[in-house]
């Protein structure tokens, strides 16, 4: 199965999961679009955008605070991080290690599920 996906920096305001992509980056790693089929699964709309932090943890507080569902997203070679815009700016909810695809898949459905209210994943 390939899957495509298109960066489309958000400059709407429609509801959706942020997930923030540092600057100068314009493709999506493999890891990442499994994410989205997560994300994608939970039905909840996800947008990607551009941010200069040099941090994932920065990068997804941002795109937390940015986004009118509350929930961003970033990532770095090893890491994604889920941040919630209420919590601390350095404590996310998830910075779990870049895992193999159904992992990958799972933290994109509990970013999504975090938006829905439902209990998360294992």
């Amino acid at each position: 199965m390939k899957v495509v996906i298109v960066m489309v920096v958000s400059n709407s305001d429609r509801p959706s999961i942020l997930i923030a992509m540092p600057t100068g980056v314009t493709e999506v790693p493999d890891a990442i679009k499994t994410l989205t089929l997560g994300i994608e699964e939970e039905q909840i709309p996800f947008d990607f955008i551009n941010v200069d932090k040099s941090t994932p943890v920065e990068r997804a507080y941002d795109a937390a605070v940015g986004s009118r569902l509350s929930v961003g997203i970033s990532f770095d070679d090893h890491n994604v991080v889920v941040h919630y815009k209420n919590l601390k700016p350095d404590d996310p909810l998830f910075n779990v290690p870049l895992g193999d695809v159904e992992q990958n898949r799972i933290v994109g459905a509990n970013a999504a599920r975090l938006v829905k209210g439902v209990p998360f994943k294992l």
